[in-house]
Parts: C-alpha cells; structure tokens; sequence
C-alpha cells in the first residue's frame, strides 16, 4: 500500500535516520530556552521519560507528541522537519521528499514543499490506513490555516465541534484554534493534500 513512499523506515535493527536528528534538533530547541525536561514536561504535558527517549531516538514519535512540541516551540510540523534537513533547497524531487511514519497511528506524511524554515505556506501529502484516527489536542500555531483536499478514498475530519465527512475531490478550508480529528473509516485507506498556512 505504501509503495510509492520509498523512504518509509521499514529495518527496525536500528533508529531511522530522521528520527535520530529529529532527536538531536529536538534537544538543541530544549537547551536553546534553558528548559529542563521537567520544564518541558509541564509546558507540553508529556512526560520526561518520553522526551528523553524522543531526543534520544530511542523511540519514533507519534504525530500527536510531534503535534504538542511543535506547539510548545512555536512551529509547525513541517518547519521542524526541515530544520533537521540539509540546505533548503527552491526544488525537491519526489525521490528526495521527506517521509514520515508514525506507525501507531497508520498516519505517513510527505512533506511535499521544498523545506525552508522561513515557510508561511507548504504542502504536505498524507495517507491513512483504513481505520486510523488521529486526534491533536491543540493546533502547533494557533489560528493556523488549512485546506484538506482529498485525492483517493474518504476523510472524516472533526474541528471546533464540527464534523466533516469528506470524499474524493473534496477540499475543506479551515482555521485551526482548538482541538482536531483525523480518521478514515471507510474500507479503503485515504490520500489527501494538506495545504497549511502560517497566520
């Protein structure tokens, strides 16, 4: 099913690549503030031993704890993936895009723009597997805009209370200020482009 994600972690001998600068640049935002992990523990509610595996790489983070240090360190998920890229670069090919899993959840994400940490806008391509649900607890910036444009299957997305049941070729715009829900529960898994964009 994943098969045009060549760059999925698929060897679990040893940590992914990613994930052990992923840990690396987590830590640095950590000590650039002079936060302990206790410090940081109660700013994001996440516990110590969880974030001292996550900067160790001892662990691959979910997208829900990616979510909640993203809020916590003013970025979204894209910009800190970025920052644990080479040079950005004004061209990516799809061979080169960053792909990301977070197997408990059966979430995969391709970032699809050209990292830059500077970006007010960016695409990302997502894929669940049938019967994933993800749910955020708070957007990484508030008032954060997106447009969620379904290419293959079905998205059920909650936001502000609200439920939106979206099929192929549907695109819902929003802003994000609280908590949000993404789950596929259809037979099929589902394929969408997410459009963020910074307030």
């Amino acid at each position: 099913m994943w098969d045009s994600f060549p760059n999925v972690k698929q060897d679990e001998s040893g940590p992914d690549p990613v994930d052990t600068r992923l840990g690396v640049r987590l830590a640095a935002l950590r000590a650039e503030r002079g936060w302990s992990l206790g410090e940081l523990a109660e700013r994001s509610g996440v516990s110590k031993s969880t974030l001292s595996r996550a900067e160790r790489a001892e662990i691959s983070p979910t997208a829900s704890l990616l979510n909640r240090l993203c809020g916590v360190y003013g970025r979204t998920m894209s910009q800190l993936l970025s920052e644990v890229e080479a040079e950005p670069a004004l061209l990516i090919r799809g061979a080169d895009q960053t792909v990301w899993e977070d197997r408990a959840s059966g979430f995969v994400r391709r970032s699809v723009s050209p990292p830059h940490s500077g970006l007010r806008g960016e695409l990302v391509e997502g894929r669940l597997a049938s019967g994933s649900d993800i749910a955020y607890d708070r957007p990484p910036v508030p008032g954060l805009e997106q447009h969620i444009w379904v290419l293959e299957g079905a998205l059920d997305v909650t936001a502000q209370d609200a439920e939106h049941h979206l099929g192929t070729g549907d695109c819902l715009r929003l802003r994000v200020w609280g908590p949000t829900r993404f789950r596929c529960a259809g037979p099929d898994p589902v394929r969408y482009v997410l459009a963020v964009v910074l307030p």
